[in-house]
């Protein structure tokens, strides 16, 4: 152990003197976050919305203030349905709400009426949300109407009810695990161990195959130092620097976004230990086969990219097809974007991440023994 220390001792003075690699460690993954929380978000807002009212009556005036309200939409008026398709073929317009005329006088008289909603679908997601938000507040406008209108008309004329008006139904919801339904609460906590990840792993690969460029790498090849003992020596400092790294992101996550920690940060420590050696032989093992840093850059990231994209961070795994479910069970990232919210949202133990563990566990021990295995000394 005496050699892997000095191994480990070099590898910080290469480190700290390297001007560009302490801010990569601790400046960029601040930033990333900060600006990825912030960007990253699925709550789509600022929709425009382009509404053809036929009717001017006080109940479509009142429905189209509601869609400008609620803050989720840009409402503008036009005349005509043509001049709204135009509006739309011109991406001027997200929805179409067009209001016939008539319109408070059915509602009133016969207890319903039709209006038309068209979405711009190019992009699905968008359209999908919008969808769902103006449901909503046409829901919302229904009950506010009946129970404006139904004690009017009662007291007028019974007979004039459409129906025996229904007792409204009294609903009581709480949100769990994200009270607030803050988006950033869901995001930053996947984001952090993303980060985490990419980081360790580029660096990783890029340091060891810039010292076989210099040469340097040569001169501990000549030496009667062991495979492994190289390898751990120069995976250590990037293993200890990884916990910094997850201190670091932890504090901004708190202070910045008011993360709820209610797990144990010691079980979220003990994981990332585990975890880290995943990406750091991962990136070693790209090394391995690697013959310049632009090689080792472009295949770290292919890897790197795929595993993010199918981690769960941005699509829910359960949506995607059972093939990419499947492949993902090799993916290193979704088991560590899915620990960080169960134990910081959720306050999962051990008992309830025990699976996702001693996966990751044995991830981390197959991918190093290859990296091991196929390092070569060249003499």
């Amino acid at each position: 152990m005496r050699i892997v220390f000095f191994l480990i001792q070099k590898e910080f003075l290469q480190i700290f003197r390297n001007k560009t690699m302490l801010p990569l460690l601790l400046v960029m993954p601040v930033f990333q976050m900060l600006l990825l929380s912030f960007a990253a978000n699925y709550e789509i807002k600022n929709l425009h919305l382009a509404v053809v009212d036929a009717d001017f009556s006080p109940a479509s005036r009142q429905l189209t203030a509601k869609f400008e309200a609620s803050g989720y939409f840009k409402t503008q008026i036009v005349a005509t349905a043509g001049e709204a398709d135009d509006a739309m073929s011109n991406d001027q317009a997200d929805l179409i709400l067009e209001i016939p005329a008539h319109f408070e006088r059915n509602l009133v008289r016969e207890g319903t009426a039709s209006i038309s909603l068209t979405a711009n679908a190019i992009n699905a997601t968008k359209a999908g949300l919008g969808m769902g938000y103006a449901q909503n507040i046409i829901r919302s406008f229904n009950q506010q109407f009946a129970e404006t209108w139904a004690p009017r008309l009662a007291s007028i004329d019974p007979a004039a009810l459409p129906t025996p008006a229904p007792r409204p139904i009294q609903i009581e919801y709480s949100n769990w695990y994200n009270p607030k339904l803050d988006y950033k609460t869901f995001m930053v906590p996947g984001i952090l161990g993303e980060i985490v990840a990419l980081i360790i792993c580029f660096l990783t690969a890029l340091n060891i195959v810039r010292e076989r460029e210099l040469g340097t790498i040569e001169q501990l090849n000549v030496t009667p130092v062991q495979k492994w003992q190289f390898i751990l020596g120069k995976l250590l400092p990037f293993w200890m620097l990884s916990l910094v790294m997850m201190t670091v992101g932890l504090t901004v996550g708190k202070l910045v976004f008011d993360i709820p920690m209610l797990g144990s940060l010691w079980l979220v420590f003990g994981y990332t230990a585990v975890f880290t050696p995943c990406m750091l032989g991962l990136g070693f093992l790209i090394s391995n086969f690697a013959d310049s840093q632009q090689q080792a850059m472009f295949t770290a990231w292919f890897f790197i990219l795929i595993f993010i994209l199918m981690c769960g961070l941005f699509t829910p795994v359960e949506s995607m097809p059972d093939w990419a479910q499947t492949l993902n069970t090799i993916n290193p990232i979704a088991y560590f974007v899915e620990f960080m919210r169960l134990v910081l949202l959720k306050g999962a133990g051990f008992q309830d991440i025990r699976q996702n563990f001693f996966t990751v566990l044995g991830y981390a021990v197959v991918v190093n023994s290859l990296a091991v295995w196929t390092y070569k000394k060249r003499v």
